[in-house]
Parts: structure tokens; C-alpha cells; sequence
């Protein structure tokens, strides 16, 4: 697949060194998006439809978490142990692999910015794209959402919920990039000019250390531009080829060394 060049490349650089594992990416990723924290049949008794209705929330091949927070080890033993937290949301890659295995094309590299979509109406549940994705960045939605009495009307209006049968990804809070094109013609604005700091992802609003920078890759007037030309920068399985458009920071070899998931004795 050729990679399309976008004016605008919606970019991310995480700073792994920053990172605590925290969750508050997760958790306001969730929020943003209306991922479903739980599903069940009767809404009314929550408590027992969820211990009931569905599997347990801790299986992970069927629980809705756009942004993940790996845990990564140095496999020393202490006083030597080091670990490390990476933050995985969907790569948004410029060769994307998910793209040419969708059969109806639900999912597409054409998006503003480089954004990869997800047309959730188009998608039926094949999950080709997922077997495709080597980040495992696709989530498949098995249940319909739902949601406690009351906590309903704590839904974004921006983003609808999706139902059961499609799968899901990060869309690099693409509703806020709406909103930023919107404001800025409001100001008689250069919508496709957005200053840094104009459109983040929530994930990067809501960093307690700062860990996340988000912006235009090729503006060199935003932050991204020369963090992700730094001496530490890479980005995961890069020698995939598939060049994502997130990209990691860290000083400590051995994390650098594990993002392109190198073994004992490989030549790097």
C-alpha cells in the first residue's frame, strides 16, 4: 500500500520516562468516547446483570479500552529491576495494515490529518482489521452498551455509541478536531492552520505528569514536530514499516530496545 502524504499529520510523542501508570488516559478516553464501562441486560439491577448477563469485566479479549497502559520490565532482579509504562492508543499509522484487509471499507487512511477512521454503519464485525492490527489497537464490541440508571445523561453529545457487532478504535479524539476547525472559523481562523494547543486528545488534556504531547507532526512551530526528531524518540515495531504516527521518548535503552520488540542476540 502506497502511503498517502497528508499537509496536516496528526501526531503523538509519549514520554515513557514521564509515565506512572496511572490510568487517567484510560479512564478519560472512556469518558470522551462513551465506551461502555459495563454491559448487561436490565440496567435497573445493575449489580447482579453484570455479574450475571456477561463475562467477567476482567477478560480482556472482551473489554473496551481504546487507550491501554502496558506494564514493561527490564527482567533484572532488585537491587537491578526497572519497569516502565507505556500508553498504547491506536497507532494512526501512515501505512496502515488494517486499511487493505477491510472488505467493505469501514475503515480508511483518508481522514483530515492522517487520522485513521473507523465508519462504525459500514463495518460487519469481520474483524479482519484486528487480526491485521500488530498493535492490537481494535477492540470488537460483543455487547450492547449500557449503561446505570442516570449515568446516561453523563454521555458526550459528540460521540454516539456504538453497537454491538463492530469493532472499535482510537480516533485521536476526532470530535475535538471538529470542534478546534469550528472555533477557529468562528475567529476568522485558518481552520486547516490549528496553532499547537488548539485540538488535543483528551488522554493529552488529562496527563497528571505530562507524559502525552499532541499536535501536527509536520508544523515545526508544535511541540510534537521536534520531540519526535529527539535522539531517544522511536516508535513501536518500526521495522514493520507501517510508520505510526505515535511515537515514544525514553532515555533507558532497554525500553528503547523493547518498542521494536528486539530479542537476546538480534543485531540492532
Amino acid at each position: 500500500m502506497q502511503t498517502k502524504e497528508f499537509k496536516v499529520k496528526w501526531g503523538m510523542v509519549i514520554d515513557i520516562d514521564k509515565c506512572t501508570g496511572c490510568g487517567a488516559c484510560m479512564v478519560a478516553c472512556q469518558v470522551e468516547n462513551n465506551i461502555a464501562p459495563m454491559t448487561a441486560k436490565d440496567p435497573h439491577n445493575y449489580v447482579q446483570a453484570i455479574t450475571t448477563d456477561r463475562d467477567d469485566a476482567s477478560n480482556k479479549l472482551r473489554t473496551l479500552t481504546w487507550m491501554n497502559v502496558y506494564e514493561l520490565s527490564n527482567g533484572k532482579s532488585f537491587p537491578d529491576h526497572e519497569v516502565a509504562y507505556l500508553p498504547r492508543p491506536c497507532m494512526q499509522c501512515e501505512n496502515p495494515a488494517c486499511v487493505p484487509v477491510c472488505p467493505v471499507v469501514a475503515t480508511d487512511k483518508n481522514e483530515e490529518g492522517g487520522i485513521v477512521s473507523q465508519i462504525y454503519p459500514r463495518c460487519i464485525g469481520c474483524r479482519y482489521c484486528m487480526a491485521a492490527c500488530p498493535y492490537h489497537a481494535r477492540y470488537f464490541n460483543w455487547w450492547d452498551p449500557l449503561y446505570p440508571v442516570g449515568m446516561d445523561k453523563q454521555l458526550s453529545p459528540a460521540a454516539s455509541p456504538r453497537p454491538r457487532g463492530v469493532v472499535e478504535k482510537c480516533s485521536f479524539c476526532h470530535t475535538r478536531f471538529q470542534q478546534a476547525k469550528d472555533l477557529a472559523r468562528q475567529n476568522d481562523e485558518d481552520p486547516n492552520n490549528l496553532p499547537d494547543g488548539a485540538y488535543v486528545t483528551a488522554c493529552t488534556e488529562v496527563c497528571p505528569t505530562g507524559a502525552i504531547t499532541f499536535g501536527d507532526l509536520n508544523n515545526p512551530e508544535h511541540a510534537v514536530h521536534d520531540l519526535a526528531k529527539g535522539p531517544n524518540a522511536f516508535r513501536l515495531l518500526e521495522k514493520l514499516g507501517l510508520h505510526p504516527q505515535v511515537y515514544y521518548v525514553s532515555k533507558r535503552e532497554w525500553v528503547r530496545k523493547q518498542g521494536d520488540n528486539y530479542k537476546a542476540g538480534d543485531k540492532h
